[in-house]
């Protein structure tokens, strides 16, 4: 057989050869590297073998499925460690992530101290240098070898399986695990690794279920990557916006109003706002008009749009359909409303496109195990909008929403920090999605052939559509490097039929209007949660819930403090005075820590000439300026919401 390599060479051989076996031909360094495999385009175990004409890669920590397969191994590791130390844990799923893996266990709750005596287990394991087998069982030998074992939560993941599917199992000495692989050939593979922190979640990710205690670690192949990777994670911790915007004051949460419902304090609220009227303002500019629409509709109106089959597990319904005569729900979106505001009248051809916009609050039912700070709630706010269009507006219509959408990212400097996606429909499930199959391959290829004609650079992901069309996702990844869609642009061609809208063409006919649906920032919640992370709380000057400080030297100059505070208010600058009996010094480290952007000083100097000494984050301490050239400047800069660079250390010293 001939093995086509990734360089492109040819290996001739008289026999099948394993993947692993095929490393060690190549060179013995490759065999000790290798963690996983690549037979025609597929990814595989080591001791896949190969028996036919085929094209091989070979897989180490230097590839994405390649560190997977290392940390995969690392999490056997550690769920041998686990049943060492606590014999009556028992198992349940343990995958690599992005980040490194994790494992959850049906026992106790670990502490830091936990951790690091599971850290010294999974040592001895490793210097063990156990084979690491991989073997087959048929589906009721496995459930009973499961049930043997006591692993409930194993038996479960077998009995789901489909009749027929191989049940794979995994071993390193003693120690075996249900699993599909791929893994290293020995423990002694892993060279790097950390156990980061422990948490509880549910089994399966539903609140239904039992609360599980999840353990997250992480490796690599070489010690000075595990080295960058930790500092990496301090410094992501000091980002963090669940943490960085309690202590900022901007939101807070509380177990009694409920998880995934933040609340938005003062702060936070004068961040959002701005975002708000800033967005609002830009939308008018584009012709968009405005709705405001009820955040709930009986439960008709969510039949109509098919989201009563499709998405009702993920909405808050309120009544019993058995009991009542009306049920209610939540609403998990605007655009059914939306539609019956363009339905309210007759339109015409010469009317489209009608761009509507809302800044809409929206409820879902999103599981515990998932609610994290801003980022993923259960009550949040949108800056929604659809678009009813002919269908040859579609292409001009569809590149103003990603014009719109990238404007917004540039002027919040988050424009280098994204992906793009294109969510198609997932062909194998059809039963999901409205509509036939070749119309989902038309708007699909209209949507590529847009994207194309941008030039965006994209990605695409079957299964990842909306039920009721594909849509091109925005997605950045929070510090830890977990990614969330942060805007959304889809394109409708089957909900205008559901609802009955039309237009009148040309030819007097009635026809179907094509529906864009469409955000043009995303939900103001996980926006500020991406701010925060983004500039750690240091945001631009326009963005700031507090602006500037005036910091008086002594109670002498509270009077003219008060007078530089009024005119600042005046010319729509938020600011405040800090009038407390401390020393300047003080007065100043406070407003640092603050994180305001600017703190004016004033004393006798600055109050007979009318001026204010000027110390920024951006140039640090700037000197002596007229109060007015101040006000000009800020005023600039807030209106044409500039990204000033940092150029002073923290202790206000320029670099």
């Amino acid at each position: 057989m001939n093995v086509t390599l990734k360089d492109g060479s040819v290996k001739e051989y008289q026999n099948p050869m394993s993947v692993y076996e095929i490393a060690a031909d190549i060179s013995e360094g490759l065999a000790r590297a290798a963690t996983a495999g690549e037979v025609n385009g597929q990814v595989t175990d080591l001791r896949t073998v190969v028996d036919q004409d085929s094209e091989v890669n070979i897989l180490t920590a230097n590839d994405k499925e390649g560190l997977a397969a290392l940390r995969h191994t690392t999490s056997h590791v550690l769920a041998e460690a686990v049943k060492r130390l606590y014999p009556e844990a028992k198992l349940a799923i343990g995958p690599s992530i992005d980040t490194g893996f994790y494992y959850d266990f049906d026992c106790q709750s670990f502490t830091r101290e936990d951790l690091d005596e599971i850290e010294k287990e999974m040592k001895k394991i490793i210097k063990e240098g156990a084979k690491i087998e991989r073997y087959t069982l048929p589906r009721e030998e496995a459930i009973a070898f499961m049930k043997e074992k006591d692993e409930p939560y194993k038996v479960e993941l077998i009995e789901d399986l489909p009749e027929g599917e191989e049940i794979s199992f995994y071993s390193q000495g003693d120690f075996v695990d249900l699993c599909a692989g791929p893994h290293l050939m020995s423990t002694k593979g892993i060279k790097a690794f950390k156990l980061i922190s422990s948490s509880g979640a549910y089994w399966r990710g539903s609140e239904k279920n039992k609360m599980l205690t999840r353990i997250y670690g992480t490796a690599y192949a070489k010690k000075d990557e595990l080295k960058a990777h930790l500092e990496r994670l301090e410094e992501a911790k000091k980002r963090d916006h669940n943490k960085l915007g309690r202590e900022m004051e901007l939101f807070t949460t509380v177990d009694v109003v409920g998880q995934g419902l933040p609340l938005i304090m003062p702060k936070g609220v004068t961040m959002i706002q701005t975002l708000q009227r800033w967005i609002e303002d830009e939308e008018e500019k584009r012709g968009y008009i405005r709705t405001k629409t009820p955040l709930m509709a009986k439960k008709d109106l969510y039949v109509i749009s098919d989201h009563w089959n499709h998405y009702k597990e993920g909405m808050f319904v309120l009544g019993d359909e058995e009991k009542d005569d009306e049920v209610f729900a939540l609403r998990p979106m605007t655009c059914p409303f939306q539609y019956y505001v363009y339905k309210a009248s007759q339109h015409s051809y010469r009317e489209l496109p009608l761009r509507y916009g809302e800044t809409s609050t929206l409820f879902r039912n999103e599981d515990s195990g998932e609610m994290h700070g801003l980022t993923r709630v259960r009550q949040f706010t949108i800056s929604e909008g659809h678009l009813i269009l002919r269908p040859d507006q579609v292409e001009e219509e569809f590149k103003g929403c990603v014009d719109l959408a990238k404007y917004c990212m540039t002027t919040l400097g988050l424009q280098d920090d994204v992906t793009y996606r294109l969510s198609l429909w997932d062909p194998n499930n059809q039963e999901k999605y409205l509509g036939t199959e070749k119309m989902w391959n038309e708007v699909q290829d209209t949507m590529r052939r847009i994207l194309d004609d941008i030039g965006l650079d994209y990605t695409e992901e079957e299964g990842e559509a909306a039920f009721y069309g594909p849509k091109l996702d925005i997605q950045a990844r929070n510090v830890y490097g977990k990614e969330d869609t942060m805007i959304t642009i889809q394109l409708d061609m089957f909900l205008a039929e559901r609802f009955d809208m039309t237009y009148i063409d040309r030819d007097g006919e009635k026809k179907r209007p094509y529906i864009i649906h469409r955000t043009s920032m995303g939900c103001y919640e996980r926006t500020l949660a991406w701010l925060i992370e983004k500039y750690a709380g240091l945001f631009p000057t326009w963005l700031c819930p507090e602006q500037v400080r005036v910091l008086p030297i002594s109670e002498k100059y509270q009077d003219y403090a008060a007078a530089v505070e009024a005119k600042l208010k005046e010319n729509g600058v938020r600011c405040s005075m800090d009038n407390r009996s401390e020393k300047i010094g003080y007065k100043i480290r406070e407003a640092r820590m603050a994180k305001v952007p600017y703190m004016l000083v004033v004393g006798a100097k600055e109050e007979e000439e009318k001026k204010v000494s000027v110390r920024s984050r951006y140039l640090g301490d700037e000197g002596q300026k007229s109060l007015d050239t101040f006000i000009d400047d800020i005023c600039r800069e807030i209106r044409t919401k500039e990204i000033r660079k940092i150029e002073v250390e923290n202790d206000g010293d320029k670099k």
